[in-house]
């Protein structure tokens, strides 16, 4: 008895896409729907420090930075605050030194506008301290409206401590 091979070979088996693209529109519609906007964490003005410090000429109008030192236990727990060299107790207490030392007026040239922070901070600290030092010293929220204070904010290039 002879056997017989299957000579339609060349018959193609056609796959049917369209319940795969049905089921790719349904899961875009989903993550689409389901999607969440929610507004940035924290729009901050931060200039962070360049490779190389230019030689720039200085502007008569700009006022010294305010250096905010933020010290750090092995931890990585906020060990102590000093602005220009005195010790701060804490964030309120930085927040009233900022505000006494640009004051209450507003504008495109006011004190506030000219003045500029900039933080050291230790390699270890919890970027939590960072975040609440930084929200001291750029505004505060009163009767409903923010209060910037000041909006030049830069931090020193990060220095690992020498282990002891």
């Amino acid at each position: 008895m002879a056997r017989r091979h299957a000579s339609n070979l060349s018959d193609k088996v056609e796959i049917n896409m369209t319940p795969m693209i049905d089921v790719v529109f349904q899961l875009m519609s989903f993550f689409m729907c389901t999607l969440k906007v929610i507004a940035p964490e924290g729009d901050f003005d931060i200039r962070m420090p360049l490779a190389t410090a230019a030689a720039a000429v200085p502007d008569d109008q700009q006022v010294p930075p305010i250096r905010v030192r933020l010290a750090a236990n092995a931890d990585g727990q906020l060990a102590g605050i000093t602005m220009n060299g005195s010790p701060v107790t804490d964030f309120a207490e930085l927040r009233r030194k900022i505000v006494g030392l640009v004051g209450n007026d507003r504008g495109p040239n006011s004190l506030a506008e000219r003045t500029e922070v900039e933080f050291d901070c230790d390699y270890g600290l919890r970027y939590f301290n960072v975040v609440q030092a930084i929200t001291a010293v750029s505004g505060t929220v009163e009767d409903g409206r923010i209060v910037e204070l000041v909006r030049k904010i830069k931090f020193t290039p990060p220095k690992r401590a020498a282990p002891r």
